[in-house]
């Protein structure tokens, strides 16, 4: 794991065939002090070895390319100093010349061994490696293990570890690295001092950058800096590798060659910047037409469809910013163009139409990876997306309905239906209040309703909730008189509801009823009844041509409110 690289490296002169050496071990920290992006470690290490606070366990972690590995033989190196005149302790400061120094430097020190978990990770190799832990150093003042990728040893390994590394020898000491600490166990952390390794901003990164390119004699525009630090995402690794290939591509051009942003950008498959800006131009203005040839243009430049959508996702989130703090526009990394650009963007767009976009690009994005052919998947977001700019929000939606009912109220033709992509992906299912139902008042007597209504209402009353649903929705009205109920039954309603429902009624009433069945028809059953009567309503009548193939899917009885 090539990790953390130097602020001030050694000059060395370039190599070139079988003695070339890639910038990322070229330009490798010798020293804590050349470490970059880690001042908190660096600080908190440093004093600890100049206190003797040495702790038995070290458990560094961070994404890849941040330093833990380089940090680990950092400590190797320290704790094992003995100076240039050989009388040295631990230092955070190893001298760099010492026989100890040299052979941690070049991985051939016998009391300094690495293991490489991912590759030894069962409870055989632990127990291999604990074997010589209580014998002494052979030359070195501590015999320290480095284990990289920690997190993929088994269980069992894990296990084998824990009584050894609770209480070591004083001369072992241990130091873990790992990209996903979560999958350490609790009971090896408990045994550790941990260090998170954060990500390298991406200032720190171009400096460093611009400062290797010089040692190596090449000339790199900023821009170009810029998109290799931002292609690196924190990990200085990495973004030495992206370097490595970028002055390895503007070598063949003669030795004054400068390495160009658009190179760079080629190199990456990154879409220009300004054409993501047009691309999210057109789609917010719903140009279909305009933002598929944008997308063909930088698709047939080499752009990859998916980081196309990455980089309309950040551009996304980065208007969403400035909406919410314009001082974001104030970066003096980004370039005159995108800020003018970016600020006016922010001005015509709203929170949420950017917040929309956003959620719909996170899911294409997804799309996209899965789809066999990515461009197309990519087309059909696009299209999507331009579509869904046209559409209305929540608080707009509801202000054209608020009008087109106040016009109905006062007289006027109610507007048409919406055309256009707004009235297409609209679909509504609203919840309207059915015209009332007589209530049963709580009597001083035995209650005897005078209606079926009024008696599906007293089931209610009495919380008989599932015979009153199906008195409202599964049965249908024959004759009803003071005493007897006759009634046709709907296929869905229980074969012994007319028991049910007269034995219930004499109870409460005291009073004998005849439920039973009819050969008959009957009228519409409650349900029915209310859903014409909404449909009659002037409101519900004007949702329902303004928004075609919605529908009523819940009434709301009156005195439920």
């Amino acid at each position: 794991m090539n990790d953390l690289l130097s602020k001030d490296p050694p000059s060395a002169p370039a190599a070139t065939g079988a003695n070339y050496r890639v910038l990322a071990r070229k330009y490798r920290p010798t020293t804590f002090a050349q470490l970059i992006g880690q001042e908190a470690v660096v600080r908190t290490l440093t004093n600890a070895i100049t206190s003797g606070r040495i702790a038995q366990g070290y458990m560094l972690t961070g994404v890849r390319g941040v330093g833990k590995t380089t940090i680990a033989r950092l400590i190797a190196r320290a704790l094992n100093c003995i100076g240039v005149d050989g009388t040295g302790g631990p230092t955070p400061n190893p001298c760099g010349a010492c026989v100890q120094c040299k052979s941690i430097a070049e991985d051939r020190h016998v009391d300094v061994l690495e293991m490489d978990a991912a590759s030894r990770t069962g409870v055989d190799d632990i127990r291999e490696l604990l074997d010589g832990v209580r014998y002494r150093p052979t030359s070195a003042r501590y015999k320290i293990y480095i284990v990289d990728e920690v997190h993929m040893l088994s269980e069992k390994a894990f296990n084998a570890l824990l009584k050894t590394l609770e209480e070591p020898p004083e001369h072992v000491k241990f130091i873990f690295a790992t990209t996903e600490i979560r999958k350490v166990p609790v009971t090896v952390l408990s045994r550790c001092q941990r260090f998170d390794l954060r990500r390298i901003p991406a200032k720190d990164l171009e400096a460093l950058f611009a400062d290797v390119a010089r040692r190596e004699g090449a000339t790199i525009e900023p821009g170009a800096l810029a998109l290799v630090a931002r292609a690196a995402d924190g990990s200085a690794r990495d973004g030495l590798s992206l370097l490595d290939q970028a002055i390895s591509q503007a070598a063949g051009q003669g030795s004054a060659a400068a390495v160009a942003e658009t190179a760079v950008r080629d190199m990456l498959g990154l879409a220009d910047r300004a054409k993501v800006f047009d691309l999210l131009d057109a789609v917010m203005r719903g140009d279909v037409k305009a933002a598929l040839a944008v997308l063909a243009d930088q698709y047939a430049a080499g752009a990859s469809p998916i980081v196309v959508v990455q980089d309309l996702l950040e551009l996304v989130h980065w208007l969403t910013r400035i909406k919410i703090a314009p001082d974001g526009a104030d970066d003096p990394g980004l370039a005159e163009t995108e800020r003018t650009r970016g600020v006016s963007m922010a001005k015509q767009l709203g929170v949420p139409a950017l917040t929309r976009a956003w959620s719909m690009l996170i899911k294409g994005l997804g799309e996209a990876r899965m789809a066999p052919v990515p461009l197309q998947a990519v087309e059909m977001l696009l299209i999507r997306l331009a579509y869904a700019a046209d559409m209305p929000t929540p608080s707009d939606a509801l202000k054209q309905l608020e009008g087109a009912v106040a016009a109905v109220r006062a007289g006027a033709p109610a507007p048409p239906p919406g055309g256009g992509p707004r009235a297409q992906l609209i679909s509504s299912s609203p919840t309207i209040a059915a015209p009332p139902v007589p209530a049963v008042a709580a009597p001083e007597v035995a209650p005897n309703p005078q209606s079926f209504v009024a008696t599906v209402a007293l089931f209610e009353e009495k919380r008989q909730m599932t015979l009153a649903a199906h008195l409202r929705r599964s049965v249908r009205l024959v004759r009803f008189e003071e005493g007897r109920i006759d009634v046709a039954l709907d296929r869905g309603a229980p074969a012994d509801l007319p028991g049910q429902i007269g034995k219930l009624l004499t109870g409460w009433t005291g009073k004998r009823w005849m439920v039973s069945v009819a050969n008959a028809a009957g009228e519409k059953t409650l349900h029915e009844q209310q859903l014409d009567c909404a449909r009659a309503d002037p409101l519900i009548k004007t949702i329902l041509d303004t928004f075609p193939g919605a529908t009523i899917e819940n009434i709301r009885p009156a005195h439920d409110d």
